[in-house]
């Protein structure tokens, strides 16, 4: 039966259950701490007790609020062996459909090899699962001292870095040459004149910075901007090198249009 959710219906009747598929349906099924506060960040007091701070996440849809820092108890280590410890946020599902969710340390089996994570629960609550556990940290033991601890979850980005990130910026626009980048796109938009010697070229003056480079030569057609028959090549170097040239063919002295695009890191 259809139901009208965010709407006055004259009586309670809109549920967690279905605040928890909203949730999931606009984030997904993967769980995420939200970019605020601390974040759940770990601090480690000492051999047997850790503090994980404040923060927000959203598991399976469910929304956990933690907001006071919390110790926790990570039991002993043992000389000579060695155990990885799992700290997780645990929803349970209980008598009379009542919902929790805490903090807790699952323990690992002590090894003198290479120790393993413990096994989780991780039949979703959206599938009917009563117990889910979204991982948090690792806690590795070696002997009775406690290693860094290893975050094991995804810090969910706000809206306004997503709309950022879909937002042409302008790195360069002069002299006939554009380049710009949107998100993981980079794109040249090339109008220039040079020679038309066989191996006549043109550099741009802009050099792509290293984390924006491709990892190999890419390169595409130019026309002549007059409907001509000439053509050259445009492209760009994993240097960063952005080139328009004849490419050892003869080509036209007009202007030449091209317009290039890769991938950031591909």
């Amino acid at each position: 039966m259809v139901e009208l959710v965010t709407g006055h219906a004259g009586k309670a009747h809109a549920t967690a259950e279905q605040a928890a598929g909203l949730n999931a349906g606009i984030l997904g099924l993967d769980d995420y701490v939200l970019d605020v506060h601390d974040k759940l960040k770990i601090t480690v007091v000492s051999a047997n007790k850790v503090t994980i701070g404040t923060g927000e996440l959203v598991m399976q849809g469910r929304h956990v609020s933690q907001g006071t820092p919390e110790d926790l108890i990570v039991t002993n280590g043992s000389q000579g062996q060695k155990r990885n410890d799992l700290i997780v946020c645990r929803y349970t599902k209980g008598s009379q459909s009542i919902e929790s969710a805490k903090l807790v340390v699952v323990r690992g089996k002590p090894t003198t090899g290479t120790p393993k994570d413990p096994a989780l629960n991780t039949t979703s609550p959206l599938d009917g699962g009563t117990i889910y556990d979204m991982a948090l940290y690792r806690i590795p033991l070696d002997g009775i001292a406690i290693g860094t601890p290893v975050p094991l979850f995804n810090v969910l980005r706000p809206m306004s870095d997503v709309w950022d990130s879909l937002t042409p910026s302008v790195l360069y626009n002069a002299n006939g040459w554009k380049v710009t980048r949107c998100g993981s796109i980079m794109a040249v938009n090339a109008s220039v004149k040079f020679g038309g010697g066989s191996w006549d070229s043109l550099n741009c003056p802009y050099t792509v910075p290293d984390d924006l480079r491709p990892k190999k030569e890419v390169g595409v057609p130019m026309l002549v901007s007059n409907g001509g028959s000439h053509t050259g090549l445009l492209v760009v170097n994993p240097s960063g090198l952005i080139r328009a040239a004849n490419m050892g063919s003869s080509g036209s002295n007009d202007n030449r249009v091209g317009y290039l695009t890769w991938f950031v890191g591909v």
